[in-house]
């Protein structure tokens, strides 16, 4: 889906690449155990009616990150059981032609306050999921697979993606970060949601994935793209402000 093709771009001051900083791709330690617990009540907003927001959002430092997909490997593993970044809910997109730092994006669910996807589902299949800290996630259950969501996101690309689903005879359902609230394939006991642990934060190498609690801007990527570097980058040349 994505291509991970590295650009060597060297630094005038360090003569380190920066996607090739970490050398070696850091190895995913995940261990798929105890199914960690489904929302037993889930609330779809009515119309004219506020949406809760949610207890978590997802932030990433474009600069820092060296574009190694572990967050895509993981997620899709918590997921799916599989590593397949066709299947990831958070997408790393490398562009070779570009110099840093326009070479790469990441494209994460916004768990927006105000979340088109959900209005515009023909089926109610995107829930504000109560037990879960009113993340915004899919109802497989509920999800034909139309694409409406896909289609509607006003971002680029869109936060969800669409794909056939073993658990459903193959049938196209739609997926977006839940943040690992509804994953059966988590790790800990305790899983994941607002109040446990994201696959993509725990294991990004250099720190360029955060979890926070408090509601990001929601006019363009200000919010949700911030500094996540600390003195000790500038040695690497990289920005620090």
């Amino acid at each position: 889906m994505n291509e991970t093709n590295t650009q060597a771009n060297q630094n005038d001051r360090t003569g380190i690449s920066r996607r090739r900083f970490l050398g070696v791709t850091g190895t995913i330690v995940l261990v798929a155990g105890s199914q960690c617990r489904l929302a037993d009540a889930a609330v779809k907003s009515t119309e004219g009616t506020k949406f809760p927001p949610s207890d978590g959002y997802i932030l990433v430092d474009t600069r820092k990150c060296q574009g190694c997909v572990s967050c895509m490997l993981a997620c899709s593993l918590v997921h799916e059981g599989v590593e397949s970044q066709s299947l990831s809910r958070i997408q790393i997109i490398q562009d070779a032609f570009k110099g840093f730092p326009n070479d790469l994006t990441i494209a994460q669910c916004r768990q927006c306050v105000d979340p088109k996807c959900m209005k515009e589902c023909p089926t109610d299949a995107l829930i504000v999921d109560r037990a879960n800290g009113n993340v915004r996630r899919v109802d497989a259950k509920k999800c034909i697979g139309c694409g409406t969501c896909f289609d509607k996101c006003p971002h680029t690309p869109s936060r969800s993606i669409e794909a056939p689903d073993k658990r459903y005879k193959n049938k196209d359902k739609a997926r977006k970060c839940d943040l690992c609230a509804a994953a059966p394939y988590h790790w800990d006991k305790a899983g994941g949601g607002p109040d446990g642990k994201q696959a993509c934060v725990a294991v990004c190498p250099v720190g360029a994935i955060k979890f926070t609690r408090t509601i990001p801007d929601q006019n363009g990527d200000k919010g949700y793209d911030v500094n996540l570097r600390k003195r000790s980058w500038a040695r690497l040349g990289y920005p620090t402000d």
